[in-house]
């Protein structure tokens, strides 16, 4: 049977529509987050330096790792069984694996919580080696049962796609823990650190309760525990899979700050997390994105080969397209962002920035590529790439360090990517015969040769960099913004605007279709 030409484009067009609603949607909430991380660890930085910034990241480390580990991946494994059962039209099967998604929760919390207050003194001595931390430690058990909590309830916001809810669950929770734990710094200075960790996963706990309360019901259809044991072995086999992965790099990123402070001292461990923060929190806007609606979609298609295809080309496209005027942005005023964010005393954080972000070019285009193994449920693959990948992190960084010193870890991070991307598209090619389509290609290989022009010119002569940077970043952001409004074939003012602008593309013989 021959399909029809005008109905492909029109769904292309609406899955283009999809994904921007989405990335503008959650990216506005991230883009707000991001603004008041940022207000949060520049107060600190100004209040405590380099020392408090790197405590801070020891601290949110060790939570996150532990509460990896404690909740087993149900959240990731549940946020699928949710997404599929929904993909299908069963209401059933989704209020199955609500309930099983809640009560495991419950019992991880409890469980992890304990453990964690009863091996403070193992984790200060033996892997943070200071003894002196054992009592912070114990209040960090609060703060894991919390984040596994939080994590269910997530996970079952972002399974059924409730976009919204999730985009005012990271603005509410992010305005009290700024709110609330400034002041607590301000106050009691270095001890209040603690305090400030625990507001993160308290205000997302409590704003995400709220919301989730607000769902629908169980179905009148549903009978209590029936059907919950299979969901439970599911969840856990699943969950067990990204459990790993996820501590896998958790202890990874350990290792990492370790080994810093370790040869480095405790300075050099705040210059690498201060432009870890930069990093990871910059493109957050799409990669967030990716998580909240592009997984759940992906789950509910991807034995669908040629539309699981369809979906994977156009969230690259769009991710690199909303992302990529950010990144090149930031490389080319890497110094001033710097001294904005943080202050003149984390300098020396800069060229580990630039190495970051370069390595973030090649993240954007891995991370829709790295979901298809979690959508397929192939936890083995997952945790195959997801190791090797902090393998090659940890262990660049440890070779490194004796010889460019707090550098070798942005210079690993890159590396990591450079082998990651390969591996993550084998893995998509090998379950949907993934291709990149040519406009994907087009867009990804002009960042790329945008990015190592601002790098070398940067080394070369810092203000030439700066300037040539920013031409580059304002030509990939229009050609970018007229690309997409082609594709969505969004109206208003801002369609208007891109039109005439892609009209002058077309005469200079830039535009590309």
């Amino acid at each position: 049977m021959n399909s029809n030409p005008h109905n492909e484009d029109e769904s292309g067009r609406k899955s283009y529509r999809t994904i921007l609603r989405s990335s503008g949607v959650i990216g506005g909430a991230s883009l707000i987050n991001i603004v008041l991380s940022l207000l949060r660890m520049k107060v600190i930085a100004v209040l405590l330096g380099p020392a408090g910034v790197g405590l801070i990241g020891i601290l949110q480390n060790v939570m996150t790792a532990s509460s990896n580990i404690g909740s087993l991946g149900i959240s990731i494994a549940g946020t699928r069984q949710i997404a599929e059962a929904s993909g299908n039209g069963d209401y059933n099967g989704i209020d199955v694996a609500r309930r099983a998604l809640f009560w495991g929760a419950v019992v991880l919390a409890i469980i992890s919580g304990l453990v964690v207050w009863l091996s403070r003194d193992l984790i200060a001595t033996k892997i943070l080696n200071e003894r002196s931390l054992a009592s912070t430690i114990g209040w960090l058990a609060v703060g894991v049962s919390l984040m596994i909590a939080a994590g269910s309830q997530q996970a079952l916001l972002t399974g059924m796609r409730r976009i919204s809810d999730i985009a005012r669950i990271s603005i509410f929770s992010s305005v009290l823990s700024t709110v609330c734990g400034l002041p607590l710094v301000l106050w009691l200075s270095s001890d209040g650190l603690i305090w400030f960790v625990l507001l993160g996963p308290l205000g997302t706990f409590l704003v995400s309760h709220f919301f989730v309360a607000k769902l629908p019901k169980f179905s009148p259809k549903f009978r209590s525990g029936r059907g919950l044991g299979s969901q439970w072995k599911e969840l856990v086999k699943l969950g067990l899979a990204f459990m790993v992965a996820g501590l896998v790099g958790t202890v990874g990123h350990l290792v990492v700050r370790s080994s810093v402070q370790t040869q480095l001292g405790v300075d050099q461990l705040g210059y690498f997390q201060a432009s870890w923060i930069i990093s990871m929190t910059y493109v957050g806007f799409v990669l967030n994105a990716m998580g909240t609606d592009y997984y759940p979609r992906l789950t509910a298609t991807i034995n669908n080969s040629m539309e699981a295809n369809k979906l994977i080309n156009a969230q690259t496209e769009v991710a690199i397209m909303l992302a990529g005027p950010v990144l090149l942005g930031m490389l080319a005023l890497a110094p001033l962002v710097v001294q904005l964010l943080y202050s003149s005393e984390f300098l020396p954080a800069v060229n580990v920035l630039r190495w970051q972000i370069f390595g973030d070019v090649l993240k954007l285009a891995s991370w829709p590529l790295g979901f298809v193994m979690l959508a397929a449920g192939r936890g083995k693959l997952y945790v195959f790439s997801e190791s090797f990948a902090v393998f090659v992190f940890a262990l660049g960084t440890w070779l490194l360090l004796p010889y460019v010193g707090v550098q070798a870890t942005g210079i690993s991070f890159a590396l990591m990517y450079i082998l990651y991307l390969p591996l993550v598209f084998w893995f998509a090619r090998l379950k949907t015969g993934l291709r990149w389509s040519k406009s994907v290609k087009h867009v990804f290989l002009r960042l790329m040769l945008s990015a190592v022009a601002i790098l070398g010119l940067s080394w070369w002569h810092e203000l030439t960099g700066m300037l040539v940077g920013i031409c580059l970043t304002l030509m990939f952001g229009v050609l970018s913004l007229t690309r997409l409004v082609k594709m969505a074939e969004l109206t208003g003012p801002v369609g208007k605007a891109a039109g005439g602008l892609r009209k002058i593309l077309d005469k200079i013989g830039l535009a590309h279709d």
